[in-house]
């Protein structure tokens, strides 16, 4: 049977059809998962990642509808594709209400996967189809889900610490991963860096008009989460200058756990919680 070009497992270069070895990087063409290649940067792959994040925020948006049914909320055409404010606080909405009154501080992680609406949704899940993948690109699927991550937590941190009450939503990890993008083209430099440092600008700006034009932005956290990711970006590393290693793998590895970790919990709690009343 003639075998197809793929993607290296190792380097993600091109393997032509006829090799049996990258060229680039001399990795085997094909690697079973217990081999070394497999946990270099080809073991995780990004695309599949970002599904999964993209798959998540889906899950658990869907989860809120479900859970506030019969409950009441919002009016007008819209209100059945949007979750009740009680569905939210119990799913780990965060702000200063939940952390100050009930302790939640957990919240400022699981608040990056809820949304108030089906729009909500899917404008973030748009914005983060179009740049987790190219910060996938340029630093790794560990690290960008490191930054995605605690890029988001840190945003809703200084949310936080501004006094901001109620608030939810990715897009302050989906900044994060912009402000990943500006520190890239900014150190990278070339004829290159200064055009993901120009374009990824350009976002910036918009976010900043766009959140001062509409009413219930939280301009906190999406400041925040450029910064933490700006900060992320320089501690991680990229691939051109710092390849994906061991420890990259264990810190989002340790993420994705507590991520999983977090919003199971809050699940359970939301739902023994609404069968207790």
């Amino acid at each position: 049977m003639t075998q197809k070009a793929m993607l290296c497992p190792r380097c993600r270069r091109l393997i032509g059809s006829d090799e049996t070895v990258c060229s680039w990087c001399g990795a085997q063409r094909s690697s079973a998962w217990w081999r070394p290649a497999a946990w270099t940067r080809g073991g995780l792959d990004g695309a599949w990642l970002v599904k999964a994040i993209i798959t998540v925020n889906i899950i658990v948006y869907a989860f809120s509808i479900l859970l506030g049914m019969g409950r009441g909320g919002a009016s007008g055409p819209l209100a059945v594709l949007s979750p009740n404010q009680m569905s939210l606080i119990l799913l780990g909405a965060t702000g200063t209400v939940p952390i100050d009154g009930y302790g939640r501080f957990w919240t400022l992680l699981t608040a990056n996967y809820l949304h108030g609406g089906i729009l909500h949704l899917v404008f973030n899940l748009l914005a983060l189809r179009q740049i987790a993948p190219w910060v996938n690109q340029e630093y790794g699927p560990s690290r960008m889900f490191i930054i995605y991550t605690l890029g988001g937590i840190f945003g809703y941190l200084i949310s936080y610490l501004a006094g901001v009450s109620f608030t939810i939503g990715a897009s302050g990890a989906i900044c994060s991963l912009i402000g990943a993008l500006l520190y890239y083209g900014r150190s990278r430099g070339g004829a290159y860096g200064s055009m993901v440092f120009r374009e990824v600008s350009g976002w910036v700006f918009s976010l900043m008009l766009f959140g001062f034009i509409m009413p219930g932005i939280n301009n906190w956290a999406h400041g925040g989460g450029i910064v933490g990711g700006a900060i992320l970006g320089m501690l991680l590393g990229y691939e051109e200058r710092n390849r994906e290693n061991a420890s990259h793998r264990l810190v989002a590895l340790l993420c994705a756990g507590a991520t999983v970790g977090v919003l199971g919990w809050s699940a359970f709690v939301a739902v023994a919680l609404r069968m207790g009343h």
